[in-house]
């Protein structure tokens, strides 16, 4: 999942292991969602989103148009 967490993170000059504890998790899961190798909980999203001032479609879907079908990735089922 493509994200903007790091770039949020590191303009804030905070570690991961300080943005784990502000969301309540643990810092190797702050690594694997900025890696795109962990999906964050609906409520770990709304918490990260919350934590930066914005909206979910904002934090993992940067640059995009909120299409989840728009990296191509998804078939068609017709």
């Amino acid at each position: 999942m493509n994200n903007d967490v790091r770039a949020r993170r590191e303009r804030r000059d905070l570690s991961q292991a300080d943005l784990a504890e502000a969301v309540g998790v643990t810092r190797q899961t702050i690594n694997s969602i900025e890696r795109g190798r962990y999906d964050p909980s609906l409520e770990l999203a709304f918490a990260l989103a919350d934590f930066f001032g914005c909206r979910i479609e904002e934090l993992f879907d940067p640059g995009g148009d909120g299409d989840p079908d728009a990296d191509g990735d998804a078939t068609d089922p017709a």
